[in-house]
């Protein structure tokens, strides 16, 4: 069966982000969106890194425009916005389609696997488990600090 391990991005600070080099480890992977009214949530996903990042979570971030155009158009200012304005630390990838045909080959694996659950907005998160396949997703709506996420995490963890 298929799963998380066969795809890699391209990361914003070069070279790839090759999802089978974190095999065994929760991934938790979102869109995210500089310019996006929940952007503050690039914050939230930085305190989960940092807290959870020594037990083995790993957290990525996908810059996209594909809901309101609300991210920046470089990587340079991609990275800027993440950096200087949210204190973004973990792993981003360079700007990715999530949705439709020009989707990211990753974003359309999950669209099978997770049919009623699509990306709607910025900030959709999807938790990939030990086992490499999609643990738990959670929506815009979902701050990555909620209960839920970190309970889910947390469960991974083990």
């Amino acid at each position: 069966m298929l799963n998380a391990w066969r795809f890699s991005f391209p990361a914003l600070k070069g070279g790839e982000i090759n999802l089978a080099a974190f095999a065994n480890k929760p991934i938790l992977i979102s869109n995210t969106a500089s310019f996006c009214g929940f952007a503050s949530q690039l914050e939230g996903l930085e305190q989960l890194a940092t807290r959870y990042g020594p037990r083995g979570l790993v957290v990525i971030g996908v810059p996209s425009g594909d809901f309101g155009g609300q991210e920046a158009n470089t990587s340079e200012e991609i990275m800027h916005q993440a950096e200087q304005g949210h204190g973004t630390r973990f792993p981003l990838t360079t700007k990715q389609r999530v949705k439709g045909e020009e989707a990211h080959p990753f974003f359309k694996w999950a669209a099978i696997q997770k049919p009623n659950d699509l990306p709607r907005w910025n900030f959709h998160k999807y938790l990939i488990g030990r086992d490499g396949q999609i643990a738990a997703v959670f929506g815009t709506m979902t701050n990555p600090n909620d209960t839920k996420v970190i309970a889910a995490i947390a469960k991974e963890l083990g």
